[in-house]
């Protein structure tokens, strides 16, 4: 039988959609199909400036874009790095240098043509999430890119143009066609749709619907799930 399709729109700025790849990592972990893992592009920005001004916190920039007080979004955070060590991911809020992700989605679809897309996309959550990289500075991302083994002249040819930018827009055309609003969003062998980042316990049944079903519908939502918007994360 064919392997089960997983496309995951996502975006690296995004810490629900680290969260949620970890946890589909455990659903993984406990199914016993093949599968073809694909991760899609979804930027949570597209109109970030390459780089957003340092001087300004994370939880400040999330106090602005909630309305909320610099403690309360400090508060938010904390929330939100003790539910991803939960699930044994580092947050480092403090460290974090926002911006821009086109780039780093333009490199994920060259990954994915050499088979090394998952490799990356662990690669650059990483990068961001705990060591404070800045992924929209060419030669960081040529360094990560790198260290997967993407050929490094191939990386900079890439970087240097506007080369996969038409496919980064198709991906996140095809988000708004299906009515994708948060990230992560799964889609199952192109029809079982999950929103959010759900324990892994969900998300395995949810795979073995889609295994089973293949082609059926499956719209069940067991629980609620973080999950990263334009207008924020919840």
């Amino acid at each position: 039988m064919q392997p089960l399709r997983i496309d995951v729109w996502s975006d690296i700025a995004c810490p629900w959609c680290y969260v949620g790849k970890r946890r589909l990592e455990a659903a993984l972990a406990q199914f016993p199909h093949p599968v073809e893992l694909v991760w899609r592009s979804f930027e949570l920005d597209p109109r970030a400036p390459k780089v957003l001004d340092a001087a300004v916190s994370t939880a400040a920039r999330l106090a602005r874009k909630y309305g909320t007080s610099v403690p309360e979004a400090e508060a938010m955070l904390d929330r939100m790095t003790a539910t991803a060590a939960a699930d044994g991911l580092e947050l480092r809020f403090d460290r974090l240098r926002s911006g821009n992700t086109l780039d780093a989605h333009r490199l994920l679809h060259l990954a994915r043509a050499e088979g090394k897309q998952d490799a990356l996309k662990e690669r650059l959550f990483r990068a961001y999430f705990s060591e404070g990289a800045a992924l929209n500075e060419p030669g960081v991302l040529a360094r990560l890119a790198g260290e997967v083994g993407l050929d490094p002249a191939r990386v900079e040819q890439v970087l240097a143009s506007d080369e996969l930018t038409a496919e980064v827009r198709a991906d996140e055309a095809e988000a708004q066609a299906i009515g994708v609003r948060g990230v992560p969003f799964f889609v199952l062998a192109g029809s079982h749709a999950v929103s959010g980042a759900h324990p892994a316990a969900s998300l395995r049944a949810a795979l073995q619907a889609a295994w089973v079903a293949r082609g059926g519908r499956d719209e069940n939502e067991v629980d609620e799930a973080g999950a990263c918007g334009p207008g924020g994360c919840a």
